[in-house]
């Protein structure tokens, strides 16, 4: 779910750049939408299992796959869509040179793509814990 955040996120600021129409803009506000409709509903899918059983069962198994599954299923087309829309090489070099003039902006690109990294990596709960937990040391 946290990937598909940044991906999100990383869709709509690298968009800014291309001249897509209404529709694509609308496509892909769906195709987002939907895989992130979709995740939600894994997750919760999985949550349930693990709620209703507390043992290995290949019922469970297969359920928590189909959930999973769904994900993937949307997934494929979106990334196929991404690279339709995307792919154009032009675009892609005026975005080089957009970061290579504005060292402001590089800047505030590398530091939204480490931020997107830890919090794919470790999430939000694991970063605001180690973040305490500094705390407390500088505490005692």
């Amino acid at each position: 779910m946290r990937f598909h955040l940044v991906a999100t996120f990383y869709v709509f600021v690298f968009g800014c750049f291309y001249d897509f129409s209404a529709a694509k803009w609308a496509l892909l506000a769906v195709l987002c939408a939907l895989i992130i409709a979709l995740e939600m509903v894994n997750t919760c899918v999985e949550k349930l299992c693990d709620l209703f059983c507390d043992r290995y069962d290949f019922s469970v198994k297969i359920i928590k796959d189909i959930a999973a599954a769904a994900v993937l299923a949307v997934s494929f087309p979106a990334v196929f869509t991404a690279v339709l829309f995307f792919l154009d090489f032009e675009v892609i070099g005026k975005i080089f040179l957009y970061f290579a003039n504005n060292p402001v902006m590089l800047v505030l690109l590398i530091l939204s793509a480490v931020i997107s990294a830890v919090f794919v990596c470790a999430g939000p709960v694991k970063v605001k814990n180690a973040i305490l937990g500094i705390k407390r040391k500088d505490k005692h």
